[in-house]
């Protein structure tokens, strides 16, 4: 059986219509996609307007992780959506029930959450927290970093496209190298380099701190960056650098949470124990919402009632999908299938690399790996637009994918965590024919 089917060339005449009326009126000021409009989706398929079937390794940029529409999370945002809407700092039921079941599942020591909409209102407000509860206010991140793109989440991170031309932006910010290890700033390599990118942090904090530093807030792995994952071990020597500092330690899980790693959470691959986990994209597996998970005695001494707060947190039909995600995990034994199809990514995706001139790197962990493109392997020199053509190439066949990367020249492969391995190896299939055709 065959999951992809499409007919023609895309776009289709349907689709050609709403690009065409799309461009006309919004800003055309997204990322490239494949030329589509999707009409509607499925667990890990979608289906555009003109009736093409197209397996999907986005997951929505990391959304979706029970697959698209599941039934159970559309059922309880309905029943929730035909009782209220918003009530805003009202207590309701939704509310209430969904952060039990969020401290719940969260590591046992993160005893409070707090819901809000988006990833980068959470991060907003756990530097605000970190600043608050120390009584300073620089904090440290990461090169190639990325928190949001609001004034504050953007000051924060470490990609220049999301900062040029936007200043001044907020002081205090201070960033050290994250082990991007096919991009090393220091030519080297993790079996030689002692883990120099945390060494040298220590010389960012000499050289630039004021003696101000409230916390330090980082990716498990790098995102929009390119998927860029450390090496085994890293994780453990930084925290031990956080704490060494003195500082509050928050842990970006906006992307990397519900499972998409291979555990619930990130954190838990290398017994992290972050005073702050941000929480977004698969919290509501397609419905806006993201949430803090603190320690209490943190939050309690930071912040004063009525200063956190948020018009959409917590709403009862978000709440209502929080409590619907986490359900589903439970009862179909999500996380099981996400580590069974993991294996088959790790065990196929780094053929690429003897597939294709273009392929120079393939990493990944998990349900989460990147795909760098280059135009010469010994240069290194990035490829955006053979990417783009890549994602011609695969819609064509059936697979939708996209892009990340510090130069645009990542493919992301962030396939939701309910596919089967059918799916799967179809869509593996469809890669490596589309990447021999570059």
């Amino acid at each position: 059986m065959s999951y992809a089917n499409v007919n023609g060339t895309l776009p289709g005449k349907k689709s050609s219509e709403y690009l065409e009326k799309w461009k006309k009126y919004e800003a055309d000021k997204t990322g490239y996609q494949a030329q589509v409009a999707i009409d509607h989706a499925s667990g890990a398929m979608m289906y555009d307007v003109d009736g093409n079937a197209f397996i999907d390794w986005t997951s929505g940029v990391l959304v979706t992780n029970v697959g698209h529409c599941h039934k159970k999370l559309v059922a309880a945002v309905k029943h929730a959506s035909e009782n209220m809407l918003n009530v805003y700092e009202y207590c309701n039921p939704y509310r209430a029930q969904a952060a039990e079941d969020l401290v719940g599942i969260a590591p046992s020591y993160l005893d409070r959450c707090f819901f809000l909409s988006t990833g980068s209102e959470a991060t907003d407000s756990a530097v605000r927290i970190m600043k608050r509860a120390t009584g300073k206010y620089e904090i440290v991140s990461f090169y190639g970093s990325f928190h949001g793109r609001t004034l504050s989440t953007a000051s924060l991170g470490g990609l220049s496209k999301n900062k040029k031309h936007f200043g001044p932006l907020l002081p205090g910010q201070l960033r050290i190298p994250f082990p991007y290890c096919y991009r090393c700033p220091f030519h080297s390599c993790p079996e030689k380099c002692g883990m120099m990118c945390i060494e040298f942090a220590d010389e960012v904090v000499r050289a630039n701190s004021s003696g101000e530093i409230a916390g330090f807030i980082g990716e498990p792995y790098l995102g929009t960056a390119g998927f860029v994952i450390p090496p085994k071990g890293y994780w453990t020597q930084m925290q031990k650098w956080i704490r060494d500092m003195g500082i509050l330690f928050t842990l970006d899980e906006v992307q990397s949470s519900y499972g998409r790693t291979g555990t619930m959470w990130a954190a838990e691959r290398e017994g992290l124990t972050p005073d702050i986990i941000t929480v977004g994209k698969g919290i509501g597996s397609g419905v806006s919402t993201s949430a803090l998970l603190m320690r209490s005695e943190i939050v309690d001494k930071a912040m004063g009632k009525g200063e956190l707060g948020s018009t959409y947190g917590g709403n009862p039909v978000s709440c209502a999908a929080v409590s619907a995600v986490i359900n589903i995990f439970k009862e179909e034994n999500v996380l099981a299938n996400a580590q069974k199809i993991a294996k088959i990514l790790a065990a196929r995706l780094p053929k690429l690399l003897e597939m294709s001139a273009y392929v120079g790197d393939v990493r990944g962990v998990g349900m989460v790996w990147g795909i760098e493109l280059v135009e010469d392997k010994k240069t290194k020199e990035p490829a955006p637009q053979r990417v783009k053509q890549l994602i011609d190439l695969c819609a064509n066949h059936g697979l939708l994918i996209g892009s990340v990367g510090m130069f645009g020249n990542v493919v992301r492969v962030g396939p939701p965590l309910v596919i089967t391995e059918d799916q799967i190896n179809e869509s593996l299939d469809i890669m490596e024919t589309c990447i021999k055709l570059l």
